[in-house]
């Protein structure tokens, strides 16, 4: 038996709260878990179930939030007036979509793409309610508003404070989340009065008066975990550590190792493939992609970079933004790679800082070596050759090109290019003075007496 056709679906993203438990000056769904704002991850969910138009509802001011969630259109909820009150304020944007509607919150990061989409079946199938209400059932109900039930379908709903004991004693809760046929629900949120403590608009009023219309509604259930919303800095920290569990998890399942998984910490665009082996205490920042058959030693912190397969990172390494670690090429304890490739076999083994640069294929970096890329105006390159040897601590002083096969002497400042195969220095000639170091040390002792 085949599935019915799912319906258009558009969204409308609720962001207009202010967070005032977060303690914060940012918009409460800015906050990030894993690297990414809350209504970001939201999005990205809503795109992978191909649900467009999305309408993202903020508050008024909050031009850092529709920066975050372009190129999706956004609506100003300018007195915050209840949930129905915000989905309003997102007609004007959607008043000629004749698909269905999902709302959705933007401080609910773990919505599951496969719950929507059971949503949207539901919507497709059997009745065709009007109106599916994703419910869970948590393990304390307590002040969630209880989803009342008969053999038609979804009754209404009941906010916990106005149940009565046996509606109190109904397990089946409600998230907040609808999906609704969109001429529909502009005909439901028309009718929706704030007669209630708050004096508020109440989206949850549309299921009685859609019942009372003749009109069908259903429940789809989800799982507690990925209806968690996000309204306190504690609340942000168990969401991170959900959101960890589940990426680590993931990695190794796809064939990663992590030696000590609960030290190690995911951004949600990390990429990793199959036999990798990551160590204790590193940190993945947004936008970084490790290869098959890379090694990432423990302590490292990395962001913003590519790692090749067969690369080594580590002990103690920092590749910043724009890093390119080519294959087989070794970065080591306390080096520091920003904007610049590695090419394949290139080593880069200690106590480096390696900034808006080339190095060639298998070329060598001695310890303590820095490219000067900035000369407090201008960031510069510099090019290191296929095959060259830069001595420890030379100071490769950009702009400077070092060609193929060329060296470095110890503690060379480079300022002029160095052509292929060919040696600067610049140190003085060393003098020896034999016997001076006895002398000396008796000297000083002949002194302290």
């Amino acid at each position: 038996m085949t599935s019915p056709a799912l319906t258009a679906t558009a969204a409308i993203v609720l962001a207009a709260g202010l967070g005032t438990r977060m303690k914060s000056a940012l918009p409460k769904v800015m906050h990030k878990v894993a690297g990414r704002p809350l209504v970001n991850h939201v999005l990205v969910t809503l795109a992978g179930q191909d649900i467009a138009p999305v309408v993202v509802v903020i508050g008024p001011e909050m031009d850092q939030l529709a920066k975050a969630v372009a190129p999706h259109p956004t609506a100003i909820q300018h007195d915050r007036r209840g949930t129905a009150h915000a989905v309003q304020q997102a007609e004007g944007a959607l008043k000629d979509f004749s698909g269905d509607i999902v709302v959705v919150y933007g401080d609910t990061p773990f919505i599951g793409g496969e719950t929507i989409a059971r949503m949207r079946a539901a919507r497709a199938g059997g009745k065709k309610p009007a109106v599916v209400v994703l419910g869970f059932t948590p393990d304390d109900p307590g002040g969630y508003g209880r989803l009342v039930t008969s053999p038609d379908g979804l009754e209404r709903i009941v906010e916990a404070k106005d149940a009565t004991p046996a509606e109190r004693a109904i397990t089946l809760c409600n998230s907040g989340i609808m999906l609704v046929e969109a001429k529909a629900l502009w005909q439901l949120l028309a009718q929706v009065t704030p007669n209630n403590a708050k004096n508020e608009f109440y989206l949850t009023d549309i299921v009685a008066l859609a019942r009372k219309a003749g009109m069908a509604c259903a429940v789809v259930e989800g799982d507690e975990d990925e209806l968690l919303g996000i309204n306190s800095r504690v609340e942000l920290a168990e969401a991170e550590a959900i959101y960890q569990r589940r990426r680590r998890k993931q990695a190794m399942e796809n064939g990663a190792t992590l030696t000590a998984p609960d030290t190690v910490y995911f951004s949600a665009d990390t990429k990793v493939g199959k036999d990798v082996e990551i160590g204790p205490f590193t940190v993945f920042g947004p936008g970084v992609t490790v290869d098959d058959n890379a090694v990432i030693k423990g302590f490292c912190h990395i962001e913003g970079a590519h790692i090749a397969g067969g690369a080594i990172v580590g002990p103690y390494a920092r590749l910043r933004p724009g890093a390119d670690i080519g294959a087989d090429a070794h970065v080591g304890n306390f080096v520091e790679v920003k904007n610049a490739s590695l090419e394949n076999g290139a080593k880069v083994n200690h106590l480096t800082y390696i900034g808006d640069a080339r190095v060639g294929a298998k070329a060598n970096i001695g310890a303590g070596t820095i490219t000067a890329n900035y000369d407090g105006f201008n960031k510069s390159r510099t090019d290191i050759g296929a095959g060259a040897s830069i001595g420890s601590n030379s100071v490769l002083v950009a702009p400077v090109k070092i060609g193929d096969g060329a060296m470095t002497g110890a503690g060379a400042v480079v300022r002029k290019d160095v052509p292929a195969d060919g040696l600067a220095l610049n140190s003085s000639r060393q003098e020896t003075r034999e016997g001076f170091a006895a002398k000396y040390r008796q000297m000083k002792q002949d002194k302290k007496k």
